[in-house]
């Protein structure tokens, strides 16, 4: 017989916000920054993140329980991911997108209830500002933003770069290409590719800055531009990563369309993002990450491969595969 159900995962979901909030608030007390110099014990710690002495320790273990930070003979130190990817020493860094979520995110998926009443909506907007617009302000938020995004699609970049065959196309041109991640990566695994990256003129000096930290700036250019405004510059290969899934969907077809209109017979448009599983049963991630497009912007969604493959077929497209990239990310190839 079957051993009667618990709520055991119905509890660990419900209260998966605890945890959450636990290595957020980590990040903003640079726990793992600190850590990153040398371990150290629970009273050294706390002092050096000026702790309460109260729940200072709670907080240590519940990171080790959390599997965030390691314990050894009473000293404290990073796991190797988390030495990785939360020491703001580190290029690989990706504690802005989470010092973004702990900031913004957390609160306001608190009134996810009501976008799904209202389908509108639940960031900045409601108060009348835009967050993009707050970044474009602020030269150092956006360049902390775009900093982060290379560091969280880091993986994904990289696979790209190995799993595509790069040595049949000679010219790459990323579409908001931000900091340029996916275009250094590539470059860097392949010295025959040309191209450059297309984004807001904004962007232009903090990718080009980026670009040239890998002393590939005569390899790849920054090309200013709107992709709605403007038409797509030319390439064999074009790339559009966590862009589709910001649109409804008639601006999604227009992106695709217009990435078809600008390559070349032969040419091939790469689109990544966390895509659902066609089942819509598997990939989590994608379809929490749809919801968090219901909280940032008024008409985008995340989708699977196969909804992406039609679309892509709609604009003449003839040959559309799809590929897992790295954890959650898949990309859809289509070629002309």
């Amino acid at each position: 017989m079957n051993p009667p159900p618990t709520p055991e995962n119905i509890m660990h979901l419900g209260m998966a916000f605890w945890g959450s909030k636990t290595l957020l608030s980590a990040v903003e007390l640079e726990v793992f920054t600190v850590l990153a110099r040398e371990p150290m014990d629970a009273l050294t710690l706390r002092k050096q993140l000026g702790l309460h002495e109260r729940s200072a320790l709670d907080f240590f273990d519940a990171l080790v329980a959390l599997g965030m930070l390691d314990r050894r003979d009473g000293l404290y130190s990073n796991t190797p991911e988390t030495d990785l990817y939360l020491d703001k020493a580190k290029p690989s860094y990706i504690g802005g997108f989470l010092a973004m979520a702990n900031d913004r995110l957390y609160r306001f998926w608190g009134s996810l209830t009501e976008g799904l009443k209202t389908g509108q909506p639940q960031n900045e907007v409601k108060d009348g500002e835009n967050f993009f617009e707050i970044l474009s302000r602020d030269p150092v938020k956006l360049a902390s933003f775009m900093q982060s995004m290379t560091g969280i699609s880091m993986g994904t970049s990289k696979a790209i770069a190995q799993k595509f065959p790069w040595k049949e196309y000679q010219t790459f041109i990323d579409i908001g290409s931000a900091q340029g991640g996916l275009i250094v990566e590539v470059g860097k695994a392949h010295p025959h590719v040309t191209g450059g990256g297309f984004d807001l003129p904004m962007t232009g000096p903090i990718f080009e800055e980026y670009v040239a930290s890998f002393g590939l700036s005569d390899r790849f250019k920054f090309i200013p531009g709107d992709f709605f405004a403007d038409e797509l510059p030319c390439a064999d290969v074009l790339s559009m990563g966590h862009i589709l899934h910001d649109w409804d969907l008639g601006q999604k077809k227009t992106l695709i369309q217009k990435a078809y209109n600008a390559l070349p017979d032969d040419g091939v448009l790469l689109v990544f993002e966390s895509l659902i599983d066609d089942e819509r049963r598997k990939n989590a991630f994608g379809l929490l990450m749809s919801l968090n497009m219901l909280i940032e912007l008024p008409g985008g969604f995340d989708y699977t491969g196969a909804d992406c493959c039609g679309w892509m077929k709609e604009a003449g497209f003839r040959e559309t595969r799809v590929e897992h990239l790295a954890g959650p990310e898949s990309m859809v190839v289509g070629t002309k």
